[in-house]
């Protein structure tokens, strides 16, 4: 009798979820249908995708593992309308991922971000966010760096925000951010649950047409939210950033500014306080060529996370791309980290500092009209202080999609 009961939960679960991914999805659709129809021009670009993928060491584990292979069907839709004052794009995508061998799984992700603008004369008000369900190895490694345990994360992000023109040089600027993660499974695994809120406001000056200067100020509050213990972290800083256009071409950027995080850990009937300032800061520089382009950039950031701490990531950077024709183009993305804790652990101590690298060429093929072919490799590598040795991985994708026909209309 438990034994059913525990299926008929299972199933019960299952549904649910499956239940609120479709009635999301529809939601999307609906919206992609909809708001467009109300533009004076508006397209829709359908594609299905499938990806044959492999992987020998997907959790990046020194234990003992097999290697996991598998299969993607991914269907999506993107859609924009635009006016003379409102633009709006968004994307309805789905991933029906199955996994054999050393990991053997079957999930289902699920995108649908948003993006809308809408213009006065001296005025701008935007939004950018969505709801993402991926897993704990694609979004929030390559953000943080940190390799979790293996599951389904659901993120919901809204980031408003407004500008005002005061002069032709000098605009006011003001945002608010909200994110809410959760994962499936997440306690049994050791993950927690988490809410992010904030916002920032400053001034934008353009110096001339190829210089722009920002000063502003940031507040951010973290908190978890299903864990055994409480944590609540706020760090409100500023950062001043500035922009040069060298050439058409060529674009440089810097950044800055101090974080005065606090943070207050209650568990067990004990509370643990933390105060601590980091600098935030980053670099980048991109060209772009005829048939190339180029990106390296040099960051430090605060990122939240599923361990119930804030992480300190430093990471660099570099991604180019170069077109051999129309329809072959060659890409390549490298990445190293170096993560370490923003705050303490909640049962004290702080977490290991871990280092990550990965490198990913790949190769993408326009052999038709409406067909496209892409294939893949990447080489990861992470090291941890309590690691004998660094491990390694090795991934191969195959991906083949069909685009029918763009559906575009002018009112």
């Amino acid at each position: 009798m438990k034994v059913s009961s525990l299926s008929c939960q299972r199933g019960l679960n299952a549904l649910v979820s499956g239940t609120s991914i479709a009635i999301l999805t529809c939601a999307s659709l609906v919206l992609a249908m909809t708001i467009p129809s109300l533009a004076a021009e508006w397209s829709l670009v359908p594609s299905m995708s499938t990806k044959a993928y492999y992987n020998d060491n997907l959790l990046l584990t020194p234990l003992s593992h097999d290697p996991t292979y598998g299969y993607w069907i991914s269907p999506g839709v993107e859609f924009a309308g635009k006016t003379e004052r409102l633009e709006v794009s968004g994307k309805a995508a789905l991933d029906f991922v199955d996994y054999y061998g050393g990991e053997p799984n079957r999930f289902t992700n699920v995108f649908l971000p948003l993006t809308m603008r809408y213009r006065t004369e001296k005025d701008e008000w935007g939004f950018t966010g969505g709801f993402t369900r991926d897993n704990t190895l694609m979004g929030e490694l390559v953000t943080t760096g940190v390799v979790l345990r293996f599951t389904q994360r659901n993120l919901w992000n809204l980031n408003p925000s407004w500008t005002r023109m005061i002069t032709e040089k000098l605009a006011f600027q003001s945002s608010f951010q909200f994110s809410d993660a959760s994962y499936q499974d997440g306690l049994r695994l050791g993950l927690v649950d988490y809410q992010v809120y904030g916002g920032s406001a400053g001034f934008l000056y353009h110096l001339s047409e190829r210089d722009d200067v920002q000063l502003a100020g940031t507040y951010t509050h973290f908190h978890t939210t299903n864990a055994p213990f409480d944590l609540r972290a706020y760090y409100p800083g500023a950062m001043l950033s500035l922009t040069h256009a060298f050439t058409e071409g060529l674009k440089a950027t810097a950044y800055g500014g101090p974080r005065f995080i606090d943070s207050t850990t209650k568990f067990a009937g004990s509370s643990q306080k933390h105060q601590d300032t980091i600098w935030v800061y980053g670099a980048s520089l991109t060209q772009q060529f005829e048939k190339s382009s180029f990106q390296v950039s040099v960051t430090r950031d605060i990122f939240p996370s599923g361990f119930g701490l804030l992480l300190q990531t430093d990471r660099i950077g570099m991604q180019t791309s170069y077109a051999f024709s129309e329809n072959l183009t060659a890409f390549l993305d490298a990445s190293g980290y170096l993560v370490s804790g923003a705050t303490n652990q909640a049962r004290g101590g702080s977490l290991q500092e871990q280092r990550l690298f990965y490198l990913t060429p790949k190769l993408a093929w326009h052999f038709s009209e409406w067909w496209r072919a892409e294939a893949s490799y990447s080489y990861r590598w992470r090291d941890v202080e309590t690691f004998d040795e660094p491990v390694m991985s090795n991934m191969l994708m195959v991906m083949l999609t069909y685009f029918p026909p763009k559906l575009a209309i002018s009112n």
